[in-house]
C-alpha cells in the first residue's frame, strides 16, 4: 500500500459546511503497482474510518477510486490499476457540502474523494458522512419551507417557550421602541413654532408616518419571508428600492390634489406631497437593512427587526416631514 501521511484537517468557523470538513484520510490507500492479493492482506486487522472505498494514489496525487464491490470481483493477482475507476467523481475542498454530497448520489459512489490543486489526495467523505450531510440539508430546507430558519428545532423552541422566555425575547425591542416614541415626541417639540404658524401641518403626521411603516412592513414582510426559504437580500434589493420609490410617487401624486383641494392649501399639500416619496424610500431601505443585518449575525428577525425598523421609520419619517414642510411652508 502507498504511505500518504495523515494530513489534519482542521476545519475553522469559515470551512464549516465545506466538503474538506467532511474528507477522512483514514482510508485504505493503495499504491498503482500493488495488486489485488497484496491489498487485501493489507486490510487485515487494520481499522479505518471507512472502507467503502481505496484511494489510488501516487505521490499524493489521487489516480483513482476502487469500490469494494470491484475489488471483491477482480481476479487474483490483478493490478489495482486494471480494476479501479480512472475517472471517479471528485470535489475541491471548498465545495459546499449538499453540492458534494449530491455529486455522490449522481454518480451512484459509496464515497466521494476531495482534492485539491494538481490533484493532491485531501481524503474521502465516508458514506456515512455523506448521509448526516444530505440529512441535515434536509431538515434545514423544510424548515425554511416552514419559514423558519437555521433548523426546526429552534423555531419549535421559538415557538412553544413559556411566557418568562418570551418576555426576554420581545421586551427590549418594545423598550426601545418606547424610547424612540419618546424621542419622536421631542422632534415634534423642537417644530412647536412651525405648527403654531401653521397648525394644518400637525394633521398630517400620523399619515405621513402610516403610509411609510406600511410600505415599509410589506418590505419586510417580503425579505424575511425570502430569507426564510433562502432567497438573498442581493437577488431583490433593486426591485423592492424601486418598487418603494414607486409607491411612494403614486402616493405623493394623488395626496398633493387631495390636500390641495379639500385644505385648500398648496403649500401643506406640497410638504405632505413631498414628504411621503422621500419617507417611503427611506422607510423601503430600512426595512431591507434591518432584517439583512440580523440575517448576519445569526439572530432570529422575527423578534428584532420588526420593532426596530418600526422605531427607525418612524423617526426618519417625522424628521423627514417636518423638514420638508419647515422648507415648503411659509
Amino acid at each position: 500500500m502507498a504511505d500518504v501521511e495523515p494530513e489534519p484537517l482542521t476545519a475553522s468557523r469559515d470551512s464549516l459546511g465545506i466538503a474538506v470538513q467532511h474528507a477522512s484520510i483514514n482510508i485504505p490507500i493503495a499504491a498503482p503497482g500493488d495488486s489485488v492479493d497484496e491489498l487485501f492482506a493489507s486490510l487485515r486487522l487494520r481499522r479505518f474510518d471507512s472502507a467503502a472505498v481505496v484511494a489510488v494514489c501516487e505521490n499524493d496525487r489521487l489516480l483513482g477510486l476502487l469500490t469494494v464491490e470491484r475489488l471483491l470481483a477482480a481476479r487474483m493477482g490483478a493490478r489495482v490499476t486494471e480494476v479501479m475507476d480512472g475517472h471517479p467523481p471528485v470535489v475541491a475542498p471548498g465545495t459546499d457540502q449538499e453540492r458534494a454530497a449530491w455529486e455522490a448520489v449522481r454518480h451512484g459512489e459509496p464515497g466521494l474523494a476531495v482534492v485539491g490543486p494538481l490533484g493532491r489526495f485531501v481524503g474521502v467523505i465516508p458514506p456515512q458522512r455523506l448521509l448526516s450531510v444530505l440529512l441535515e440539508e434536509h431538515d434545514q430546507d423544510m424548515a425554511r419551507l416552514g419559514g423558519f430558519l437555521d433548523s426546526s428545532a429552534s423555531a419549535r423552541s421559538a415557538s412553544t417557550e413559556g411566557v418568562g422566555r418570551r418576555l426576554w425575547h420581545r421586551l427590549p425591542w418594545l423598550l426601545l421602541g418606547l424610547a424612540g416614541a419618546l424621542f419622536a415626541a421631542l422632534i415634534v417639540g423642537a417644530f412647536e413654532r412651525q405648527m403654531e404658524r401653521q397648525v394644518l401641518i400637525a394633521f398630517f403626521v400620523p399619515g405621513v408616518v402610516y403610509l411609510a411603516d406600511a410600505i415599509g412592513t410589506q418590505t419586510e414582510a417580503l425579505i424575511v419571508r425570502g430569507l426564510s426559504v433562502g432567497v438573498s437580500i442581493s437577488r431583490v434589493a433593486l426591485r423592492e428600492i424601486v418598487t418603494g420609490g414607486m409607491l411612494g410617487l403614486l402616493l405623493a401624486v394623488l395626496a398633493l390634489p387631495l390636500v390641495a383641494l379639500i385644505w385648500n392649501n398648496v403649500e401643506v399639500a406640497l410638504a405632505v406631497s413631498v414628504a411621503l416619496f422621500a419617507a417611503a424610500s427611506v422607510s423601503t431601505f430600512v426595512a431591507m437593512a434591518l432584517p439583512w443585518l440580523f440575517h448576519r449575525l445569526d439572530k432570529d428577525p422575527a423578534f428584532g427587526s420588526g420593532p426596530l425598523a418600526t422605531v427607525v421609520q418612524d423617526l426618519l419619517s417625522v424628521s423627514i416631514y417636518f423638514v420638508v414642510a419647515t422648507a415648503v411652508v411659509t
